[in-house]
């Protein structure tokens, strides 16, 4: 099931038809990413920080702010640091769960600007070099015949979307998301080396998030929770679809502000967004990423956010997460 799936043809009309923009004078540019390094939050801010490059004044600093997978920077950003208009802090599709589901509190998804998208990324089953687990049937027999003795690891707590993740493939094999071993992390790095270190078995990350692991070839994606076969460089891993496991789980990478950011500042950070999406190099810096070139920013990804909170708060009503 895709929960949150864009059209790639539009967004590169889209990111064609931007205008270019002078550089944008923005003051000590920051990107937060609300976790530790290493995970899908800090490929976010990469991104930024690297395809943004001709288009601000300033080198955009990167910055870890964990806690709560995402929870701590939120909060700050709608109360000590809610008028900052350097700053622009990475969320994901799993971020708009937690919003849904009470895990960032009071604020909800009206508390913050959203800024612009870093582009689309694809759930995947990651195992060590070493697992005895070659193929995701591998994994799934074994979460159908014993899931006690499969341990589930990933960058999020229980309802979280790497526990969503999870709990796709666990119904898939026959059973309830209730009876996965799950162990849950501050963010995608922890988890990765939790994988390394032999803690866990099955990571449920991003895919995004595996090009330095693939290249270095200490781990292996037994599947893609895509639509349909990536590019390069995952061309050669299938997806569950084809492996025959009905699973998918698209993830909207972007980034907002505080609640309080004047429009000056805001339109800032927009307008340097949309003229890195007029070029061919964010296109590449995209893809060395993992990510789909899907681009919006401003009142269209409000437009976008607003209708994603719509379907994934059914969809977290359906799954006994909220009432």
């Amino acid at each position: 099931m895709t929960f949150i799936r864009f059209s790639a043809a539009l967004a590169c009309a889209l990111g064609l038809a931007a205008p270019a923009f002078a550089q944008a004078q923005i003051d000590r540019p920051e990107c937060v990413a609300p976790a530790n390094p290493g995970g899908g939050f800090d490929l976010t801010c990469r991104v930024a920080q690297t395809g943004l490059a001709p288009h601000v004044a300033s080198p955009v600093q990167v910055t870890f702010m964990p806690g709560g997978i995402g929870a701590v920077a939120f909060n700050q950003f709608n109360t000590n640091r809610a008028d900052d208009g350097s700053a622009i802090v990475a969320f994901s599709t799993g971020s708009l769960l937690n919003i849904i589901t009470g895990k960032y509190g009071a604020f909800d998804e009206n508390s913050v600007r959203w800024v612009a998208t870093a582009g689309a990324d694809f759930g995947a089953v990651i195992v060590r070099a070493d697992s005895e687990y070659q193929t995701l049937k591998d994994v799934m027999d074994d979460l159908s015949t014993d899931p006690q003795g499969v341990v589930v690891g990933a960058g999020g707590s229980v309802g979280s979307q790497d526990w969503m993740k999870g709990a796709l493939l666990m119904r898939e094999a026959g059973g309830t998301p209730m009876q996965m071993r799950y162990v849950a992390f501050d963010g995608g790095g922890d988890a990765i080396a939790a994988l390394l270190g032999g803690s866990i078995e099955v990571y449920t990350g991003d895919v995004g998030e595996m090009v330095p692991y693939l290249d270095s070839g200490d781990l292996r994606v037994l599947g893609v929770l895509a639509p349909e076969r990536l590019d390069a460089p995952f061309n050669e891993i299938p997806t569950a679809k084809e492996q025959g496991f009905d699973v998918e789980w698209t993830i909207l990478r972007g980034f907002y502000m505080g609640g309080q950011t004047s429009d000056e500042d805001y339109q800032k950070w927009v307008d340097a967004f949309t003229a890195a999406y007029a070029t061919e190099d964010f296109a590449k810096v995209q893809q060395e990423r993992g990510l789909l070139p899907l681009n919006m920013a401003g009142a269209e990804l409000d437009t976008a956010i607003a209708k994603s909170i719509e379907t994934l708060r059914e969809i977290s009503i359906e799954a006994g997460l909220i009432q």
